[in-house]
């Protein structure tokens, strides 16, 4: 599982090496209106809350994020991998998506994942379990607010695969264990 702490060197660095050198990078139509100012609108990062999404990268605030929760689960490989991701996305500029400019860009930078992380969710921290009446279980972190049908069961929407949902509290500690590593994780 990732170290927070090395997750932070590796993502400060790989700004550094590619973002910082140009702080306009990312969006060629915007001027820059802290030009001449060496202190802004530089690329920082962080982590974030996020528990389905892996990483994030925020053109109007210059800021790429990791998720805490999943960044304590994944291994280094996939964590480095979710990085150049976000540098891409941070290169290749808000309007190209996941296109050919931000596949060659993230190609360039040695990224050799998918468009969407396969990796697991923080399903533990979700509130909201949904079971269908296959057994298949879903994990929703907002209250779900119209009759959703199980996926897995049905490609189109099915009465008779409706998902039942069951609400849960999730304790305070369980959240701030779920952010930090596992117990007998490798650190290298």
């Amino acid at each position: 599982m990732a170290d927070l702490h090395r997750v932070r060197t590796w993502a400060e660095a790989l700004i550094a090496l590619h973002l910082d050198s140009d702080p306009n990078r990312g969006d060629p139509t915007r001027s820059d209106p802290n030009r001449g100012d060496p202190t802004r609108g530089r690329w920082t990062f962080g982590f974030d809350n996020a528990k389905t999404r892996a990483g994030q990268c925020n053109y109007s605030l210059r800021r790429i994020t990791v998720s805490r929760y999943l960044a304590a689960r994944y291994e280094d490989d996939e964590i480095h991998q979710v990085l150049l991701h976000e540098i891409a996305h941070a290169i290749a500029g808000s309007r190209s998506g996941h296109g050919p400019r931000w596949r060659a860009v993230a190609k360039e930078l040695g990224y050799e994942g998918k468009r969407l992380h396969q990796g697991a969710i923080a399903d533990e921290l979700a509130p909201w379990i949904g079971t269908c009446p296959s057994g298949h279980l879903h994990y929703r972190y907002r209250k779900p607010a119209r009759v959703l049908g199980c996926g897995a069961c049905s490609k189109r929407f099915d009465r008779a695969h409706v998902i039942q949902w069951v609400h849960r509290e999730i304790p305070a500690a369980s959240r701030r264990q779920a952010g930090t590593p596992r117990q007998g994780a490798a650190t290298r």
